[in-house]
Order: C-alpha cells, then structure tokens, then sequence
C-alpha cells in the first residue's frame, strides 16, 4: 500500500505555441544534451519552452535570443 510519501511529483511543462518553428534559439548546451537524452522540454534566452525536435542550423537566430546574448557576452 503506497502512501503520499511513495507518490514522485511530476512537473508540468506547458509548451510554447509560438515562433519556435520560425527560428533557432540559443538554449544552454547542458540543456540540449539533456532534451535529446530524455527528450524534455528547454527555455530558450527569450523564453520559449518546447521539445527540440529540428535541426536550428536551417532557421535563423531569434531575435530576441540575440539581444539576451549579446547582453550576457558585454556583462
């Protein structure tokens, strides 16, 4: 008989419907190696949270992953 202290929490992962068909994001790299492995969801600098699931080399950088970056390379 299991009791509240067996049960593992699961953590809900809401998925972005946005524009990351439209473009590469930059992701942390443990991240990424991390998604292929276990095929969980990443965040992106700008945000977006989905599976990885294309190859990014084909879709330019995200604007707004850029701006995060180049503010994190000056700090």
């Amino acid at each position: 008989m299991a009791n509240d202290t067996d049960l593992l929490n699961k953590e809900e992962v809401v998925l972005d419907q946005g524009d990351h068909e439209r473009f590469s994001h930059y992701v942390k790299k443990d991240r990424i190696i991390e998604s292929a492995v276990m095929g969980s969801a990443v965040v992106a600098l700008c945000g977006k949270v989905w599976v990885p699931s294309r190859d990014p080399e084909k879709f330019p950088v995200c604007p707004d992953c850029k701006k995060v970056f180049e503010k994190l390379k000056k700090g």
